[in-house]
């Protein structure tokens, strides 16, 4: 019929245009970054964001420094650590202040102040890993066994985590390090045994959360045992949490170190350089010579700040819930 006319293929004139459906090239377009993620596993998808989160690099830089500077400490500091072979030119009311010979100047021991630095880093890094390591190791055990087993075992091991709770960190590590005495050893069981109850009751939670998963139900349906749903799949896909946390924890413990050398826990010998050890050192130069607290003080705030920021970006590129 040729005097009837056609409407336009797109709808009546003057009409809206429809939304295109999901999953059209205008969609995806419009999301580059989800799409790019779609098929990604969890990590692979995590370091990517990490690559566009300006905290995260900032952070990275920072420990990355922290480290390379710990690690090769007797190639970047000019002399020994502790040597006071210049105690002679410190008097009661002044210390040398930068020169050609010390870049930072002396500290009131007349020791190389760069050199107390550099090595101060070693000894946090040092005493900071291994007692994450041992935090993390007995925390995780005990959340391992309430969250794979439940009932009576579960009870007991949370109600011990409680009591560990209770007490504040930094108090039970100081009465431990009192109890062992003073040495690298008692900060770093002190340290660790703090940071205990934490690594526990977050594997705990994370293991709970997963006894409902299709996939372990799927595995249990099957006749697999207990122990190899736990170990082959509740445990893989509850670690990501705790190795975030243990990040974040390594910031507590560079702070905790600190504290407890300054209080006069850490190592006894005195040719160990220790960044608590230099504040308690400047306490009676402040008016003269402030910076002899300020630079420790700033390595430790620095330090403690770089895993801070790692360890939260960390999160939130692991966390779904903070996925754009």
């Amino acid at each position: 019929m040729s005097g009837v006319s056609l409407p336009p293929a797109g709808g009546p004139p003057g009409a809206p245009e429809a939304d295109p459906p999901p999953g059209t090239p205008a969609e995806l377009a419009l999301e580059p970054e989800a799409a790019d993620e779609r098929g990604t596993s969890l990590w692979r998808g995590a370091w990517r964001r990490l690559r566009r989160d300006p905290a995260a690099i900032a952070g990275a830089v920072v420990v990355a420094a922290f480290v390379l500077v710990a690690v090769l400490a007797p190639l970047i500091a000019p002399y020994e650590p502790a040597g006071a072979q210049w105690a002679n030119e410190v008097t009661p009311s002044s210390v040398p202040g930068p020169s050609d010979d010390h870049l930072l100047g002396l500290d009131s021991f007349g020791s190389d102040l760069l050199t107390q630095l550099v090595y101060g880093a070693r000894q946090s890094l040092v005493i900071g890993v291994v007692s994450t390591v041992i935090g993390l190791g007995f925390g995780a055990a005990l959340g391992l066994l309430a969250g794979a087993f439940g009932g009576w075992v579960d009870v007991a091991v949370m109600r011990v985590v409680d009591i560990m709770l209770s007490i504040p960190s930094l108090l039970l590590a100081v009465s431990i390090a009192a109890v062992v005495g003073p040495s690298p050893t008692a900060l770093m069981i002190a340290i660790g045994a703090a940071q205990v109850p934490i690594f526990a009751r977050l594997l705990r939670g994370s293991m709970l959360g997963q006894r409902s998963s299709d996939y372990v139900l799927a595995a249990s349906s099957l006749g697999l045992r207990r122990r190899s749903v736990v170990m082959s799949h509740m445990l893989p896909n509850s670690l990501s949490p705790v190795i975030v946390q243990g990040t974040l924890t390594l910031a507590t413990a560079i702070i905790e170190v600190a504290a407890l050398s300054y209080l006069g826990l850490g190592d006894p010998n005195p040719t160990v350089a220790e960044w608590g050890r230099m504040l308690v050192r400047a306490q009676d130069r402040l008016a003269t010579d402030p910076h002899l607290a300020v630079l420790p003080g700033v390595c430790i705030a620095v330090s403690a700040l770089g895993f801070t920021l790692f360890g939260e970006a960390l999160r939130e590129s692991l966390d779904p819930t903070f996925r754009r």
